[in-house]
């Protein structure tokens, strides 16, 4: 295994870590003694999750999120600098990917240190393979607006770039906040907009529907999804 910095994912959800990580990412852990990671006590539990005989008090964790000063991202590389592979671990799915991992890897990048991300599941591309919408030109833009009056106004922009650009806009909310989001979208968007709503990608309750807004507005098969992680995808009606 080369010295870099790895990027590795992490199931989503309670999948179980065979059906969605490739073995080869397990190899690659085994070897790393570093990882930064976003959560410590989860990412210590993910590595047990991929293997039981794994040490963890051998391991050394270096924390990256939104409280991390940047002098203490700016050291967290040290180790690779001298010869040490290390890990990046997000809380799910693929780390820099909407995810504070991004700044660690920016400055391996300008300091020219070899970032080799691995293969695990990834929320963003399975729901647009799962939409049935243009795969290739595509947004994702995150949260909108917590004011109902501004996310109105940015649902609006989206949809009229789903439109003019032929583009697929892609967007998240905190799942309690997902059925305010889905009524926002149905009173919002013109009657022909498709709409999917990509929920519990990999796990045993996935849920992925793509339909028109009058369509959804009638429709009668909606789980819950005030408790599980979903995307929406917005498309022009073809």
């Amino acid at each position: 295994m080369e010295t870099a910095l790895y990027l590795i994912p992490v199931e989503l959800g309670e999948t179980p870590v065979s059906q969605v990580l490739p073995s080869y990412n397990h190899e690659v852990i085994l070897g790393i003694k570093h990882f930064i990671v976003e959560d410590v006590r989860s990412a210590r539990r993910f590595l047990k999750r991929v293997d039981k005989e794994i040490n963890i008090d051998e391991l050394t964790f270096y924390p990256l999120n939104k409280h991390t000063s940047p002098k203490d991202i700016s050291t967290y590389l040290e180790p690779l600098q001298k010869g040490l592979s290390m890990g990046v671990i997000s809380e799910a799915g693929c780390p820099a990917v909407a995810d504070p991992g991004a700044d660690v890897v920016a400055i391996a990048q300008r300091k020219k240190l070899k970032v080799v991300p691995l293969v695990g599941p990834s929320s963003i591309i399975m729901s647009v393979m799962g939409s049935g919408f243009n795969g290739q030109s595509f947004a994702f833009n995150g949260y909108l607006p917590i004011d109902p009056s501004e996310r109105t106004k940015k649902i609006k922009q989206l949809e009229t770039r789903a439109y003019t650009e032929s583009q697929t806009q892609l967007f998240i909310e905190t799942p309690y906040r997902n059925h305010k989001m889905i009524d926002e979208l149905l009173r919002t968007c013109r009657p022909q907009t498709r709409l999917c709503i990509a929920a519990g990608i990999t796990c045993p309750e996935e849920y992925i529907r793509t339909r028109s807004i009058s369509e959804w507005k009638n429709a009668k098969d909606l789980p819950d999804l005030s408790k599980i992680p979903s995307i929406f995808l917005i498309y022009k009606d073809k």
